[in-house]
């Protein structure tokens, strides 16, 4: 059975593309999330890549991930400043985490240059846009693959 992970998506994720001239790019969640599956499928994992609007549904998830996940990927959007409940269950997974964002977080409002999920992650990815996407699931499988040699 191949290894999974999770990679997570926050509030208003899913609108990634409606904003052509947005912060987040003209290419859709979706198009982002196949995106991700096929680079998953390359490095011979499962992706479960999702989004949610509610912190609770969020944190749910990344307690189901610690039950199955060998890895997991958040980019918790809006929640990454405020969620203390997000940075309680990252901390209890006990896998790699990488945490990403479309945008370069420390070019934007202030606000947002201080992350909760950074004290759990592993690494951070910020400011590439879906290649960030892509490349977050790289160096999840490599940190993977770190802990089984």
């Amino acid at each position: 059975m191949s290894q999974q992970i999770y990679f997570l998506n926050g509030p208003n994720a899913n609108l990634y593309g409606l904003d052509k001239n947005g912060t987040y790019g003209s290419e859709s969640f979706v198009s982002i999330g196949e995106r991700c599956q096929r680079r998953a499928e390359s490095h011979g994992v499962i992706v479960h890549f999702r989004q949610s609007n509610h912190e609770g549904v969020l944190v749910d998830w990344i307690q189901e991930a610690r039950q199955s996940a060998a890895g997991l990927i958040i980019n918790a959007a809006g929640l990454t400043y405020t969620s203390v409940p997000i940075l309680d269950a990252l901390l209890m997974f006990d896998g790699p985490i990488i945490e990403a964002h479309m945008s370069n977080i420390w070019k934007r409002e202030p606000f947002r240059h201080h992350s909760m999920v950074s004290k759990a992650a592993t690494g951070v990815i910020a400011g590439l846009g879906a290649m960030g996407y892509e490349l977050a699931i790289d160096a999840v499988v490599n940190l993977m693959e770190a802990r089984v040699a």
